[in-house]
């Protein structure tokens, strides 16, 4: 793969004067504003206090264009946590926030896939030009996520309407790489790049492959019935063997209803939106064995918001903040509460009201417990908390994150977040090109005595 230097800024548009113009003189030019400096990682731990947690911060430097750029999936292998940002992918250790290796690309990263191989190589998509406009999502870059090593390349084939390249989406599981490229999908081997069988459209020319969700299980997601009457149209949701393409079950909605997240594919817990009222009017779906119904959660009336009251945002079907299911709850949080509903009677068995706070579900612990980052704000220090059964009496504050780090943290919003052997990595969702936006590209907490 041809290899180029890290872009460059926004684009420039060329000095020209015409008669009559007035020319300034370099002395009476306007100053370019100063960047705005990010705190290091020693001047953050220099105003810790007894019993805080120790911090590391990136700031990361790359010259990005003057625009919002996204910042893709974390991926944590081995000691390294892992990230793709514009045109390159980077890795940083865990333990100091060091970068360990960096691969750049020829244009912006497009697609990740939200889980790597157990073997720690991940594929990502990158666009086929540097253009803001008018280019495809067509690329793949295989690469070794242990080693930072790039491996095999190739291109996205388009034949026309049905399976072109402007949004895709994909999906590790196993060595297997699901790809859904207009209304097809495909999968390919990982490891090699090769091409293994077309996933199969049924019934054509009403159902397509909209999204695709990996890990232990690999899931595709269908629009059918797609029409100008909302009221009929309707998802089905597979689970496909990943070495063979076989259909193992389907779940079909009812009409008038689609599939927004996948929350976990083992255990299978979904979320489906009304299509007359995707913001408001969305239920968490639970399945059992072979892709029967299990439970139909509402977290409505509790007061809960969708994804934690950050919507759809436009990402792909794994990507729901605020909500986290284990294999026994679906926990569900947001701002000023958080709560655990049980998969199996879809009751309610614990909830927390925190006025002011920002709760974020990270990860079941025993029974229907949950680990939840309380996000910094104004005034308050962020941190990890554990909840149970029986609510604000079993609060235990597992981690407190320096008073020093707040600012840097606050700006981060909790855009993504990955949790690993009692470490918290925090990064925004969007990073600014402007220097006077800058903002730190990563924060991670950890005790001081792990």
């Amino acid at each position: 793969m041809g290899r180029v230097r890290r872009a460059r800024g926004a684009r420039r548009e060329e000095d020209a004067t015409r008669p009559g113009d007035t020319v300034r003189s370099p002395a009476s030019a306007v100053p370019a504003p100063e960047p705005k400096r990010i705190p290091t990682s020693a001047e953050i731990n220099a105003g810790r206090k007894p019993g805080e947690a120790t911090a590391w911060v990136v700031d990361d430097r790359t010259d990005l264009p003057g625009r919002s750029i996204l910042l893709h999936d974390l991926w944590v292998v081995g000691d390294t946590v892992v990230q793709a940002m514009h045109r390159k992918v980077t890795a940083y250790r865990l333990s100091d926030g060091a970068e360990v290796w960096s691969v750049p690309l020829p244009a912006p990263v497009c697609e990740t896939p939200v889980d790597p191989t157990p073997d720690g190589k991940v594929v990502v998509v990158y666009k086929n030009s540097q253009a803001v406009h008018g280019n495809r999502c067509n690329q793949l870059q295989m690469i070794d996520l242990r080693t930072g090593k790039a491996g095999w390349q190739r291109e996205l084939t388009e034949t026309g309407s049905l399976d072109d390249t402007i949004i895709v989406h994909t999906a590790i599981s196993g060595d297997v790489l699901a790809v859904v490229q207009g209304m097809t999908a495909a999968a390919y081997r990982v490891g090699d790049g090769t091409a293994l069988y077309d996933i199969p459209m049924e019934n054509p020319g009403k159902c397509y492959p909209d999204d695709v969700a990996g890990g232990p299980r690999l899931l595709v997601s269908s629009n059918c019935a797609i029409g100008a009457d909302r009221s009929k149209s309707y998802s089905q949701l597979r689970e496909i063997d990943p070495r063979t393409g076989k259909v193992h079950w389907r779940f079909r909605t009812q009409a008038g209803w689609k599939v927004g997240k996948v929350l976990s594919v083992a255990p299978v817990v979904l979320t489906t939106l009304d299509t007359a009222d995707i913001i408001g009017n969305w239920r968490i779906v639970a399945l059992g064995t072979g892709g029967k119904l299990r439970t139909t959660i509402d977290a409505r009336p509790k007061g809960f918001k969708y994804c934690g009251d950050s919507g759809d945002s436009g990402q792909g079907i794994q990507n729901c903040p605020g909500m986290v299911a284990g294999r026994n709850a679906v926990h569900v949080g947001g701002t000023g509460q958080v709560g655990a509903y049980d998969l199996a009677t879809g009751k309610l068995v614990w909830g927390v009201k925190s006025e002011g706070s920002t709760l974020h579900p990270l990860r079941e612990e025993s029974g229907t417990s949950a680990l939840v980052y309380e996000a910094s704000r104004p005034g308050q220090e962020g941190g990890i908390i554990r909840f149970g059964p029986g609510g604000v009496d079993t609060k235990k504050q597992v981690l407190l994150h320096p008073q020093s780090a707040r600012p840097t943290e606050h700006a981060m919003l909790a855009g993504r977040l990955a949790y690993v052997n009692g470490r918290i990595v925090i990064t925004p969702s969007i990073v600014s090109g402007k220097d006077t936006e800058r903002e730190a590209r990563m924060i991670s907490f950890a005790p001081e005595n792990p």
